[in-house]
């Protein structure tokens, strides 16, 4: 698998609709009648056939060659099979999708009827994100999910069956009732499922989450006081990344981990490789975000609307803001630091100049001295203690555009 770059284009769908909704979550995303879907999959057609009129009146550059799909949510396999077939037949009518376009969807365990799951393999999709959360069925049940143990297992067998063996399963440490022991007992069932791709996740508690809310309140609704300690489960993120190491999934992200020993081809995913990387991506549906360049090499961020009612009616435009070349220079840090490959410092170098590294090269030495960062080869890594604080990492970066505007702001 090739690398993302900026002449191919990465395409994001949100489908925001679920069966129920997870404790914990805060996604723009519902349970919201059937009849909705339809309507919502014509207002997606309608403005992928819109975005190259958009784009070029936004002055920014859409490539029409498309190395990566992605639809997310929400639950993208709650659509009927018609409904998923259309989609990518729009797709397919209006971009140009490269010989080995990676295309996922992301599924809910026990949720992808045969209609849906035939349609997702006559439209090409080759890879599968199934969100497990935990193989332990009393923990999935008291967050919301709806699927067993048994049903993921099965689901990874008529997956398999259909040609998509490509797939992701995600766990996420710090549910209620969830235990060291049981973390690895989840995790000891992902490694034997033998899946080419995992992700792991550290709870965080969302304010605005039915979860969140009832732990601010020091409420027991929804086992609220189960939730185990930070140090809990930053052990548990620490454990998996030696367990799943040891069945051969290397971690090459902070969240994420493939089979490929060297970290980032051929089963990584692509289409998040584009994220960190600051390729091009559309994004189309409810709370989806776009980035695209300029010819002077302005990036255009843009966010869709997250109410669903103003979205379905056309009752609104997508939010935007450019970020010029100190705003960039922020981002590539803790976009890039993302990666166990982390930043090449002469790559950043080339891309902003050497003046504007001296503010960085400060922060560098402060974060490595701390025993968060460690600089090898003339790159820069998070270490594992960095990884588990990575957000306080990031945000030791997000000054630096100031102190190096002077500089950037004439590049």
């Amino acid at each position: 698998m090739s690398h993302p770059g900026p002449d191919t284009l990465g395409l994001y769908i949100s489908i925001p609709f679920c069966r129920s909704k997870c404790t914990y979550c805060n996604f723009a995303s519902g349970v919201y009648p059937a009849s909705e879907h339809a309507r919502y999959v014509d207002r997606l057609i309608a403005d992928l056939a819109a975005a190259p009129a958009w784009a070029a009146a936004m002055g920014v550059t859409l490539p029409t060659a498309v190395d990566s799909i992605y639809l997310g949510g929400g639950t993208p396999s709650v659509l009927s099979g018609p409904d998923m077939a259309r989609l990518f037949a729009a797709i397919r009518s209006r971009l140009s999708l490269t010989q080995d376009c990676e295309i996922t969807v992301e599924c809910a365990p026990g949720q992808i009827s045969d209609e849906t799951l035939a349609a997702m393999a006559t439209s090409g999709v080759n890879r599968v994100s199934l969100g497990v959360q935990s193989f332990i069925d009393s923990e999935a049940a008291s967050s919301g999910r709806l699927h067993t143990r048994a049903q993921v297992l099965a689901d990874l067998v008529r997956l398999r069956a259909a040609g998509i063996s490509n797939i992701n399963l995600d766990l996420l440490a710090g549910l209620a009732g969830q235990t060291l022991a049981t973390w690895q007992e989840s995790l000891s069932v992902l490694t034997a499922a033998a899946t080419p791709h995992a992700s792991i996740y550290m709870l965080e508690i969302d304010e605005d989450s039915r979860l969140g809310r009832e732990l601010l309140s020091g409420g027991v609704r929804y086992s609220a006081g189960l939730v185990p300690s930070d140090d809990t489960i930053a052990r548990m993120y620490e454990v998996a990344i030696d367990q799943l190491a040891a069945a051969g999934l290397h971690q090459y992200e902070i969240s994420n981990f493939a089979r490929d020993p060297k970290g980032e081809a051929p089963l990584a995913s692509r289409h998040n490789l584009r994220y960190w990387q600051r390729a091009p991506y559309l994004g189309l549906g409810l709370d989806a975000s776009s980035m695209l360049r300029s010819a002077d090499g302005t990036v255009l961020r843009s966010t869709t609307t997250d109410d669903l009612s103003l979205y379905l009616n056309d009752q609104t435009s997508p939010e935007t803001a450019w970020l010029d070349k100190t705003q960039q220079f922020e981002e590539a840090w803790f976009l890039g630091l993302r990666r166990n490959s982390g930043i090449s410092l002469s790559a950043m170098t080339a891309e902003f100049g050497a003046a504007a590294m001296e503010a960085a090269l400060a922060v560098i030495d402060r974060l490595i001295q701390d025993e968060l960062l460690i600089q090898q080869s003339g790159r820069i890594f998070l270490t594992n203690r960095g990884r588990l604080i990575s957000n306080d990492v990031f945000q030791e970066f997000l000054g630096l555009g100031i102190e190096a505007h002077a500089v950037l702001g004439n590049a």
